[in-house]
């Protein structure tokens, strides 16, 4: 197999220097290694996504000396490799609609025990599980992911990944899953949104899949949804890649960089004459 990485943006505002550190240091790597190194574009939110933030994605990396193969994957272009994923799971009895909205999902989290906040995990609150035997047609609403269900139906001894980078609490190389974690700490994660036709978790693994993606880096805050998606490639006989989560870029008071982190923005750094090593020298490269 090619020695390949990739990086996936969302068109969804300016790429900034965490964008980078995590673009350059998979495009490295894989020249490093003699292989190949992917852009994808990550635009199953229509909603978000726009052209314009697209072509800065072309420009930003451009400028940074990246170059990629041609034609870009595109998320909006795949519904029909994601729906027949779906239709596969549900088939064995493993998705369920559920119509919950968010404050139906905390109003049930907190009843319990009143007053007590609720517990969060790689895909949010962890769902209490509301819609699991309602018995909801599929297209009612969401399609979650039955946990326990999906568990039974694996070998478990084999249900693991390889880190070559580290977790949040320096979780590094064979990480094993454990049924009781993925139960309490992740939940009956959605698979599918109404306004989507998929979700984040389900349409990562089938492109990474799709594009033989050997070596995953990104950041160590998605360290936990490897959980859900190590699951997945289970689930759908897919191939594991291997996995390197690294450091997030932060700023001066040690806030992880988001999209609205416009001082920050790769774009700005170039029109305003920087090169493209300076750029490498702030966020240690």
């Amino acid at each position: 197999m090619t020695f390949t990485t990739r990086f996936a943006p969302s068109p969804t505002g300016p790429l900034h220097l965490g964008h980078a550190y995590s673009a350059l240091l998979a495009y490295d790597l894989a020249q490093a290694q003699g292989g190949q190194f992917l852009l994808r574009i990550e635009d199953i939110d229509q909603s978000r996504a726009r052209p314009q933030w697209e072509a800065q994605i072309y420009r930003d990396l451009g400028w940074l000396g990246l170059t990629w193969p041609e034609p870009v994957m595109r998320q909006s272009e795949r519904l029909p490799a994601y729906q027949e994923a779906l239709d596969a799971l549900w088939q064995r009895g493993l998705l369920y609609a559920c119509t919950c909205k968010r404050r139906d999902i905390l109003a049930a989290t907190a009843a319990p025990q009143e007053g007590a906040e609720p517990t969060f995990g790689p895909d949010g609150i962890i769902y209490p599980g509301t819609c699991r035997d309602a018995g909801h047609a599929r297209d009612a609403g969401a399609l979650r992911l039955n946990m326990a269900k999906a568990l039974e139906s694996l070998d478990l001894s084999e249900l693991s990944f390889t880190e070559d980078g580290a977790g949040p609490a320096g979780e590094t190389g064979e990480i094993a899953l454990h049924p009781a974690q993925l139960i309490a700490q992740v939940g009956d994660v959605v698979l599918a949104r109404r306004d989507m036709g998929t979700s984040y978790h389900l349409a990562v693994v089938l492109d990474d899949a799709a594009q033989s993606v050997s070596h995953v880096l990104r950041g160590r805050d998605l360290f936990e949804a490897t959980y859900i998606h190590r699951l997945l490639q289970a689930l759908l006989d897919l191939p594991v890649p291997r996995y390197h989560h690294h450091r997030l870029i932060r700023d001066d008071s040690g806030k992880r960089l988001a999209k609205r982190d416009d001082a920050r923005a790769i774009a700005l750094y170039r029109e305003n004459g920087a090169p493209p090593a300076d750029i490498r020298a702030m966020i240690g490269l």
